[in-house]
């Protein structure tokens, strides 16, 4: 799993450093109160007069008001904000997710023991990239192996997009939490996989699928309040598009039993500390959101309406929602998507054309639901970066229904996938010099005063990150083409390495 983890480790780092400290959506809240949290203070506590909870900082983290200048406004360059530290600074915070969930805070929250000030900010940033990249490294090692695997790379090469780099870049547990789920994805649809008719030499053993499953599971189910929802989607989707003989295998298998309560533990865990600790969202007033005290309908209808606005956000929509991306930009990625789905709906069998619509409507309905039913008590809040989760389930299904279920469309695998990784990672590069052309000059400045009068300078400068940028995205797209041509190949002489022989021989993931 070396090659791959390099790969989405470098994505995510570089991202880590080209943001701007605090430009990612509400990372001072998630920042601060991991800051508070490994210095013992779990939960804040209230003041008079202010709004959320509050957590004191200690010395060398003072918070200046004006970190998020630049914030909302894409005109302005991140060289107005100034350090974390600042001795003008306030020593506490009142952070909107005090309460939340501690478990992603502890992962990530660390390093700010070592450092202080903005440094601690991008330690804490670079263990969020080493947690989501080992997430997405074993996601891609159990992709590509497996009696069926020709589709799986680039299905899980989606998870390589700027978005998701963007987010496990990030002081923010929505990048765990989409990393987390894809590995439940793909885990999950392999170890069902197992239970079916075994082969001979299986080339996954069920307890190596299982533990990565369950580790996944649990960071996933504790990365946010609504956590053990989508556990519980993917779950359910994931039997729909194994079919029920595997089903009950497993739950007819003792061994299950100790994984599933390993996952229940987890789940469980979060699901009393958000009942106990009153991190479910209170009643917000009517200046804080659209459509406070709204009805389920109209809550239900508007996020349907806005459909195409998510999408947008979930593909790439920067900054604290300031960045949009110019609309040629996201053609690259469409296409890649469109071609898998479409795929996906014409060339398997009826009952996966089927399924392939149940998880695209899926996507379209679940955010509506969910958001209809809290309306009348959050008002409007969604965002397109909360159903990344959904949006990577849909291409690795239709990778898997692919694989499985179109043998008839297999020699064009590795072709596909070599166009496909490099649509993606060409968007990517394109994403990645726009958003940092953002914090550097200004939204509407010209490309080329990066070069000629930068206003402000990422760790390692602009142009060094924008290089190293387009080297990782080269080797994103090796990675996923090498590991699909011999996929290919492996399969065309019915050749299924187990892991111990891998271990003993080279190969592209390690």
């Amino acid at each position: 799993m070396i090659a791959p983890f390099a790969v989405f480790a470098l994505l995510g780092v570089l991202w880590a450093l080209a943001s701007p400290v605090f430009s990612v959506p509400d990372e001072n809240a998630h920042a601060t109160k991991a800051i508070a949290q490994v210095r013992g203070q779990v939960i804040g506590y209230t003041l008079p007069g202010v709004k959320h909870v509050v957590v004191d900082l200690p010395d060398g983290y003072e918070y200046p008001a004006e970190m998020t200048c630049f914030a909302t406004d894409s005109e302005v360059p991140a060289s107005c904000g100034v350090q974390l530290g600042d001795p003008g600074g306030s020593e506490w915070f009142n952070t909107w997710v005090g309460t939340y969930n501690p478990v992603y805070y502890y992962l990530v929250g660390w390093p700010s023991l070592l450092f202080d000030g903005n440094a601690s900010v991008y330690a804490m940033r670079i263990a969020s990239v080493m947690l989501g990249a080992s997430l997405l490294a074993w996601s891609f090692h159990a992709a590509s192996l497996g009696r069926r695997a020709r589709w799986m790379p680039l299905g899980v090469g989606f998870a390589a997009a700027p978005m998701s780099m963007y987010l496990i870049g990030a002081v923010n547990p929505n990048g765990a939490e989409l990393a987390a789920a894809v590995a439940v994805w793909v885990g999950l649809l392999r170890l069902l996989d197992s239970f079916r008719s075994a082969p001979e030499r299986p080339a996954l053993s069920r307890a190596w699928l299982w533990s990565g499953v369950a580790v996944a599971a649990i960071v996933l189910v504790n990365a946010r309040a609504i956590g053990p929802l989508w556990l519980v989607v993917i779950v359910v989707v994931c039997c729909i598009v194994s079919g029920w003989e595997p089903v009950k295998r497993l739950f007819t298998t003792g061994a299950s039993y100790w994984w599933l309560a390993a996952i229940a533990a987890g789940g469980a865990f979060s699901i009393g500390w958000t009942l106990s600790a009153g991190s479910l969202s209170g009643q917000a007033e009517e200046s804080d959101a659209p459509l406070v005290n709204g009805t389920f309908l109209q809550g239900f209808v508007h996020v349907i309406r806005m459909t195409p606005v998510y999408l947008q956000q979930a593909i790439g929509y920067f900054g604290w929602l300031d960045t949009p991306l110019p609309t040629w930009t996201y053609w690259p990625f469409v296409a890649a998507f469109a071609v898998l789905i479409v795929l996906a709906c014409t060339a398997t069998t009826r009952r996966s054309v089927l399924v392939m619509i149940v998880v695209l409507a899926l996507a379209v309905l679940l955010p509506a639901l969910v958001q209809g039913y809290s309306v009348h008590q959050t008002g409007i809040i969604w965002q397109g970066r909360y159903a990344l989760f959904l949006y990577l389930g849909v291409t690795t299904v239709a990778a898997w229904l692919l694989t499985a279920h179109g043998p008839r469309l297999g020699f064009l695998a590795p072709r596909v996938t070599w166009v496909g990784s490099s649509l993606i990672a060409a968007y990517g590069m394109i994403a990645f010099a726009l958003v940092m052309a953002r914090y550097v000059v200004g939204g509407e400045a010209q490309f080329g005063k990066m070069i000629s009068a930068p206003q402000w300078e990422p760790p390692l400068g602009s142009l060094s990150l924008i290089a190293g940028y387009a080297i990782a995205s080269i080797a994103l797209v090796a990675l996923v083409g090498i590991a699909a041509t011999k996929i290919a190949r492996r399969e065309a002489i019915g050749d299924v390495p187990t892991l111990t022989e891998l271990a003993e021989s080279p190969s592209p993931h390690g």
